[in-house]
């Protein structure tokens, strides 16, 4: 006949309840230990599994956000940056922004952090659970134009429409033509008010007309983008230059 002990090890395994299993042994002699009340003892061994579940969950949110690194704001050096109000990211962080519906843009020279700075604040809120997804300005186009060659475009809008965070990163790389800057159009006026997104751009406002080849349809997506956007000017040098700068110093 199997002990009480030998039932409740079945009994967890078969509930698929891993973590209380691992840690139950120790409960038990804590429990004992300190003479913890039956619903205390649940309490902490519950709470094994739910924290690994809420790790495992918070892995497959960054993972799903595809992000380019797993660059955190803990990571990012201020100092080299002092154009750079430290407190306005660690607001971001907070995620104020999301629950306002307001945008962020990072507008600076290649190298300065933008992309560093975007996805910290994605890997923080896909941390918090909000659904957030980092993509390249050029790939996004592709993707769009796929769509719509292939009649399924406004699915494709209603997947990126659907983030409650979307990262759109190096607007002004490359040129866009007018007829993919209409389907990027559509997209922000799909989030406009509803939604948050980040932008990263090395092209200040006034050269968007260039970015998109018409400066009519560039004034209609900024207009929509920085209605409700606090926009991030980045004067700084560039890290990878810094750092290029430094291994050289090593190596001589």
């Amino acid at each position: 006949m199997n002990s009480s002990y030998q039932q409740l090890i079945q009994n967890l395994e078969y509930l698929k309840l891993k973590q209380m299993i691992c840690h139950l042994n120790e409960t038990i002699d804590f429990s004992t230990k300190n003479q913890l009340s039956f619903v205390d003892t649940l309490v902490k061994l519950t709470n094994y599994e739910i924290d690994m579940r809420e790790r495992n969950m918070i892995n497959s949110m960054v993972k799903v956000g595809a992000f380019p690194h797993l660059k955190e704001l803990k990571d990012f050096d201020f100092d080299f940056q002092p154009s750079i109000n430290k407190q306005q990211i660690l607001d971001f962080t907070t995620l104020r922004f999301i629950e306002e519906n307001e945008n962020i843009v990072f507008l600076g020279p290649s190298g300065v952090g933008k992309t560093h700075l975007a996805t910290a604040i994605g890997i923080a809120a896909a941390k918090k659970r909000t659904s957030t997804y980092f993509i390249k300005c050029h790939e996004l186009i592709l993707q769009l134009k796929k769509a719509k060659m292939e009649n399924r475009l406004d699915n494709r809008l209603k997947h990126y429409g659907k983030y409650k965070l979307l990262i759109i990163d190096e607007i002004g790389y490359l040129p866009i033509d007018r007829e993919d800057a209409k389907l990027f159009f559509q997209l922000i006026d799909l989030r406009y008010e509803k939604k948050s997104t980040i932008f990263t751009t090395n092209a200040n406002f006034k050269d968007w007309g260039e970015v998109f080849q018409d400066s009519k349809l560039a004034n209609a997506i900024l207009d929509r983008i920085l209605h409700h956007a606090a926009v991030i000017n980045i004067v700084g040098d560039s890290y990878r230059i810094k750092n290029h700068l430094e291994r050289e110093k090593e190596n001589e």
